[in-house]
């Protein structure tokens, strides 16, 4: 019979970790989880004689497609090394163990230890078990992307530079490119293009900093996942994605679902030293909600050859366009009545 997509990553995963620590091991318990939706993420066990089993995660990075030229997009080592230097900043990121090469037979990616504690947003928001976590979370996150911005970025030249403006035309390319039009859309790009901040100092900034891509245990966020698309660019994007409705799962706080806008901004400004801008934290709020329903225009709009839908999937995410709209207008409405 012929090997299993999973024995062969499993044989080649072996390979690659046996090289890398000069032990022979076995790879055991190899199963692919759902999450993760651009890459193939697959947990497993390392085992080596005389040794407790090593839990860890690998992650496949898919090859960057046309629109990486257009937003910032990392490949797996970029990942990794983004990673390795935010956990050396004292970010609570991903321990890299292994960077895949082309010879391994994995594409690209990276393995890394895998962490106890739970990333799905409404058991995070829901279960009992969470809710002590739950009033830390918004001083902790806050805490974390101090950390976040004040990472070195020498050696970082991979990292991509984006201004306000640049984002917006970054995303309206986006959106020209998947030929999708819609009165809201136009109506949130124009409100985009009219309040673009003034540039501030630069800095590492996460991106996708929200419930979903933090692995939480009992006492709070012990890691943060999703590295892909982070960028050189104003600090107060991160704390913008984490306030945003459709990131809180339907939890009550305005932080992810989990906490206080004020808990958040004050442990920011403790941790880093610097002011939090709440008009500036509601722009990028707001742009954040533009870009999620543009990728859902994008993701809608996929097409097979034969011009169908590229899966149901992907046409449910597309409907999900107005959701964010919705926000996006409701959020801005009483910026545009202020004085």
């Amino acid at each position: 019979m012929a090997a299993s997509p999973s024995d062969e990553v499993a044989d080649a995963l072996g390979r690659v970790l046996a090289r890398r620590s000069g032990s022979t091991g076995e790879v055991r318990g190899l199963q692919r989880l759902t999450a993760g939706g651009t890459k193939a993420t697959w947990s497993f066990d390392w085992a080596v004689p005389g040794a407790p089993p090593q839990p860890l995660i690998l992650q496949q990075t898919p090859p960057l497609g046309a629109a990486a030229g257009q937003v910032p997009k990392l490949n797996g080592p970029q990942e990794a090394a983004l990673m390795q230097a935010a956990r050396a900043a004292g970010t609570p990121a991903p321990v890299v163990e292994a960077v895949l090469a082309p010879e391994d037979g994995l594409g690209e990616g990276y393995v890394t230890r895998r962490v106890a504690g739970e990333t799905l947003g409404r058991r995070i928001l829901r279960d009992e078990a969470f809710a002590a976590a739950r009033t830390r979370m918004a001083g902790q996150c806050g805490e974390i992307l101090a950390t976040i911005h004040r990472t070195p970025i020498r050696g970082l030249s991979f990292l991509q530079a984006f201004t306000p403006a640049q984002e917006l035309a970054a995303y309206r390319a986006l959106l020209d490119g998947c030929g999708v039009r819609h009165a809201a859309l136009d109506h949130a790009m124009a409100w985009i293009g009219r309040h673009l901040p003034p540039p501030v100092a630069p800095a590492l900034v996460h991106a996708d900093f929200r419930t979903g891509n933090l692995v939480v245990g009992p006492d709070g966020v012990c890691c943060v996942l999703d590295w892909e698309i982070a960028r050189i660019g104003d600090p107060m994007q991160d704390l913008g994605v984490l306030c945003m409705r459709t990131w809180r799962f339907g939890g009550p706080g305005e932080v992810g679902g989990f906490g206080a806008r004020e808990a958040l901004y004050a442990a920011y400004e403790s941790a880093s030293g610097q002011p939090v801008d709440p008009q500036r934290v509601r722009f990028w709020e707001a742009f954040a909600n533009l870009k999620w329903a543009i990728a859902c225009a994008r993701r809608g709009s996929q097409k097979r050859p034969d011009g169908r839908p590229a899966s149901l999937e992907l046409a449910a995410i597309g409907r999900r366009m107005e959701e964010p709209l919705w926000d996006f207008l409701n959020l801005v409405a009483p910026l545009e009545m202020a004085p």
